[in-house]
């Protein structure tokens, strides 16, 4: 029965991908997907990471495969794209990027700790732990989000079909309307960049400064 299921996956999705073969259907099914978007809870991640920003919290972004691409991607854009002169920075940081770590924690440990271990001593209460998975699935995102929520951290994801167990686990869960993983990681790219921009507007008209030295920011 197991097998017969898995077949009929495989024949439905590669039915599925015949029919976006083309570009001109891609892009006319991604633009459906963006029409349906939740905008008022990228609107809500956009107000969590402010607050963060405010507080001189910090944020740490993961994901698996394209989802940890996008994870470094965005640790660049809320970091760098968010720079303005003589505000302070942004503190983002991706835990997908320490490659030694991770092998030696998915060698010595197990693949599920990945994110949750290196997460563990760095992250505080109020901090965002900000979770990317297509699925909404994946253990080591699961783990490293019950870390986040164990030590009273802020935690936002960004999902697909219909959220996965990781929406339950979210306080803010931004889940693109399709059930097409190409689809759902255009969307996730489209939404980092609009959180960064919005972002690095706010961030240019708050009254936050770079810290003097021996002084406290404000």
């Amino acid at each position: 029965m197991k097998v017969r299921t898995m077949k009929a996956v495989q024949i439905r999705n590669a039915s599925e991908e015949l029919g976006l073969a083309s570009p001109k259907k891609y892009f006319n099914t991604v633009a459906q997907v963006l029409e349906k978007l939740p905008i008022s809870s990228v609107d809500e991640c956009v107000d969590r990471l402010f607050k963060a920003y405010l507080e001189n919290r910090s944020v740490y972004v993961f994901g698996n495969g394209g989802s940890a691409a996008l994870a470094s991607h965005c640790a660049c854009d809320l970091n760098k794209g968010t720079t303005i002169d003589g505000k302070r920075h942004f503190r983002v940081l991706s835990l997908t990027d320490n490659v030694p770590l991770i092998t030696a924690w998915a060698n010595d440990a197990n693949y599920e700790e990945i994110f949750s271990a290196q997460l563990r001593p760095l992250i505080q209460a109020n901090d965002i732990a900000m979770a990317i998975s297509g699925s909404g699935n994946s253990p080591n995102v699961l783990s490293a989000l019950r870390v986040a929520r164990e030590v009273g951290a802020v935690t936002l994801g960004l999902g697909g079909y219909t959220g996965g167990k990781m929406a339950a686990l979210c306080d803010v869960c931004v889940v693109a309307p399709s059930d097409n993983m190409q689809q759902i990681e255009d969307t996730h790219l489209c939404i980092m960049h609009a959180l960064f921009l919005a972002l690095a507007n706010l961030i240019r008209n708050s009254s936050v400064t770079l810290r003097a030295k021996g002084a406290a920011a404000r």
